[in-house]
């Protein structure tokens, strides 16, 4: 195996959107570099895990997975085992002292040398040889990869990061320190890899970003990129994560109303849904403004779906703040809800306040597991008003029982109907027939021949 032409390297990613994306531009600078690409970690002479930060749990996580793929470097001790991401960033060495076993540590802006270091550990780790070990933690302003492109995964759908790092701070989050400020690229060069993308034959985009709708480059906005992407020809479904409430623009939503290659759905972050969390968090938005952006989306854009997420028992949180959230909750009426209890992360301004003002455990899980009930019945009466509606489907993949695809609609509906792997790629039509939990079952409605708008008439949302 040692004696290969071509190396190996397997990237194993852990968190996000612009994650997955971070882990397909590493196989492809990799890829470039002359190494072979493998599936699993088995024959694999290079092994990178892709972290995420967001979360303690999620770190946690991350390190026992180290821990265990330490075993194939006890057999074959040459293997270089190195750790990338926002967690390398923001553990930087103390992660090599957790880790003895890990080789090379790379954050978020150092992937560009990141072929070079993997090199330089595989010469100096000859037998006899001191032990070569590296850490790659620079932040670098002016990152923004151009130039590089992912080693795509999938033939059917695509991320495309147009921004990286941020420049909001809010209280909780640790991106803009493991990540920097923000960066966009080049609207041309972005434009070119959509148009590499169709040629490829894929016909979905999504358009990654921190604060993606906060992009601006060259005179350029995000409403015009949006809408350029959206019409390269080709391109039949234009997405886009995640926005901040405050750059939901008039031109924006105007675009999304009109052009027909974007998708009817939107993920807008809430977070709280009292105003005096939103301020302790830094969110620069009030509960009234964010309600005006949903009103101004459902007005504009008919069916659209929104998701979001939510965090519960940020420091303070008092139980009138809780009920708040829920209320705006029940007068949103989300289709989806990603929630989470608070989770302190070393380095960000919330874990600086007063002790006294962090929630028990015991009040925190209860608010989360009720937020859930809360959001989950919700979404289950959407889906049961959606029942019996004609969907377009882009077929992703096969589904987990045998003889079923999965695919997503426009809105972003996660789908299950009869097919085979000849399926995967198109785009076929499917009658809703019931709903289990997020996803649908489908019967093939291959007559149908849905509009933009198939699952009109609108189910009756209520509040906003």
């Amino acid at each position: 195996m040692e004696n290969r032409a071509k190396p190996r390297a397997y990237v194993e990613t852990y968190g996000c959107q612009m994650n997955i994306a971070d882990g397909e531009l590493m196989e492809g600078i990799l890829g470039g570099a002359g190494y072979d690409i493998a599936s699993s970690p088995e024959d694999a002479d290079v092994i990178l895990v892709n972290t995420c930060a967001i979360r303690e749990h999620a770190e946690r996580r991350v390190l026992g997975r180290v821990g265990q793929l330490n075993h194939f470097k006890r057999l074959r001790p040459r293997v270089v085992l190195g750790v990338t991401g926002c967690m390398a960033q923001r553990m930087k060495d103390t992660l090599l002292e957790k880790a003895p076993y890990v080789d090379l540590i790379v954050g978020p802006d150092e992937y560009r040398g990141l072929a070079a270091a993997v090199d330089e550990i595989r010469a100096a780790n000859d037998p006899g040889k001191p032990r070569h070990r590296l850490s790659m933690v620079e932040l670098r302003i002016g990152e923004d990869y151009q130039g590089l492109e992912q080693q795509r995964r999938s033939a059917v759908t695509a991320w495309v990061p147009i921004q990286r790092g941020c420049d909001h701070r809010c209280t909780y989050c640790i991106v803009p320190y493991v990540r920097g400020p923000e960066k966009n690229r080049d609207a041309a060069e972005v434009l070119e890899e959509v148009k590499r993308i169709a040629a490829d034959g894929i016909t979905e985009v999504t358009l990654l970003g921190q604060t993606v709708n906060s992009y601006s480059h060259g005179g350029w906005n995000f409403a015009r990129l949006l809408q350029s992407v959206s019409q390269v020809r080709g391109i039949q479904r234009t997405r886009f994560t995640s926005p901040h409430p405050n750059d939901v623009t008039p031109e924006l939503v105007e675009v999304m109303a009109e052009e027909d290659g974007v998708c009817e759905h939107i993920h807008l972050p809430l977070q709280s849904g009292s105003d005096r969390v939103l301020r302790r968090m830094l969110r620069r938005h009030t509960v009234e403004d964010y309600l005006a952006k949903v009103e101004m989306l459902r007005d504009a854009v008919q069916g659209i779906a929104i998701s979001t997420d939510i965090i519960v028992a940020f420091p303070d949180e008092t139980d009138e703040d809780f009920e708040e959230t829920l209320e705006l909750v029940r007068e949103v009426r989300f289709d989806e809800a990603y929630t989470y209890r608070y989770s302190p992360r070393a380095g960000t301004p919330a874990t600086r306040l007063p002790a006294s003002q962090f929630i028990p455990d015991r009040v925190a899980q209860e608010r989360l597991e009720a937020l859930i009930a809360e959001t989950r019945a919700i979404q289950a009466e959407i889906n049961e008003l959606d029942v019996g509606r004609v969907e377009e489907l882009l077929v992703e993949k096969m589904g987990r029982d045998e003889g079923m695809i999965m695919g997503r609609t426009r809105r972003n509906k996660v789908v299950v109907a009869p097919g085979d792997e000849s399926d995967i790629g198109r785009y076929i039509n499917v009658r809703l027939t019931r709903s289990t939990g997020a996803t649908f079952v489908a019967a093939r409605f291959p007559k149908a021949k849905p509009s933009r708008f198939s699952w009109l008439p609108m189910h009756e949302l209520g509040g906003v």
